[in-house]
């Protein structure tokens, strides 16, 4: 069988077939973004943890309305679990600029981010960074008062590989690759203290 640039005709002829499909697998959209955040996730939610108050995630108040940390969704999957979805949206969603990486576009999964609700202590803090928990964030409740002694510890898994470079602390700026980001805005070595 003749044989061109080394391959047989079937051989190319199937190389031909496939390249729309692999090009289309390339280039795919992102399953999820800001505009098309699964519905089982919110932003501003009101985190459960059996006493009897509504908790949040301390950050600045949005034109939503809500207390969260920006550009964030989340659903509550236990009693001191989370999970979320962290996007490329600041705390005004209406400006569609681009918040956490100006390279990458505006509402952009960036990360998956698991939480889990305990107390900080250097115990808990050195246990928490081996498995990727480097930052964690204070629970307010509705009058913005701080919980007493549990903070939420969350490990940020990118979605693709971007430059970290906004944000509130654009002086922690990275390379991010696909997987645990071990560098996202640590604090874990920070005592809470309310």
């Amino acid at each position: 069988m003749k044989k061109i640039f080394g391959l047989s005709l079937l051989a190319l002829l199937s190389l031909v077939a496939l390249t729309p499909l692999l090009v289309s697998v390339t280039f795919a959209k992102p399953k999820y973004t800001w505009d098309t955040n699964p519905k089982h996730y919110e932003h501003g939610i009101a985190v459960d943890l059996g006493d009897g108050t509504e908790w949040y995630f301390a950050g600045p108040g949005s034109e939503m309305g809500v207390t969260d940390v920006p550009g964030h969704t989340w659903k509550q999957t236990g009693p001191y679990r989370v999970k979320g979805l962290h996007y490329n949206v600041g705390p005004s969603p209406a400006a569609g600029m681009p918040w956490w990486a100006t390279g990458e576009p505006y509402g952009a999964l960036l990360f998956v981010v698991d939480g889990r609700i305990a107390p900080w202590t250097y115990e808990i803090a050195n246990k928490m960074v081996k498995k990727g928990y480097v930052h964690y964030h204070e629970l307010v409740d509705s009058t913005g008062d701080e919980h007493p002694n549990l903070v939420v510890w969350l490990k940020h898994t990118a979605v693709t590989d971007f430059y970290f470079d906004g944000g509130p602390r654009p002086d922690l700026g990275h390379p991010v690759t696909k997987g645990v980001d071990y560098l996202f805005m640590p604090n874990y070595f920070m005592p809470y203290s309310p």
